[in-house]
């Protein structure tokens, strides 16, 4: 059944400390080569019938992300992405 994943993100000029809690642990893990990293959320919507990516917007408007300070996308994904996302 196809699900709504909405993503949300700060926006860029919000400061990111976990994100760069991750990206100053690397080098220690050996990774040299990552420039930064940005913590987000992925919030996943089933609704009872076909998808509905405006009534998802809505939601995520009111009440998944903070517009002030985070951009958000919404997208409709089948069952096996949803899966492959978990691995």
């Amino acid at each position: 059944m196809p699900r709504v994943v909405v993503d949300v993100m700060l926006k860029p000029e919000i400061l990111d400390p976990q994100g760069q809690a991750v990206a100053n642990a690397l080098p220690r893990l050996g990774v040299s080569d990552v420039a930064s990293v940005r913590i987000g959320r992925r919030i996943e919507i089933e609704f009872t019938g076909e998808p509905d990516l405006d009534r998802a917007r809505e939601i995520a408007d009111k009440l998944l992300a903070n517009p002030v300070i985070e951009d958000f996308t919404v997208r409709v994904v089948e069952a096996d992405e949803t899966a492959d996302a978990r691995s």
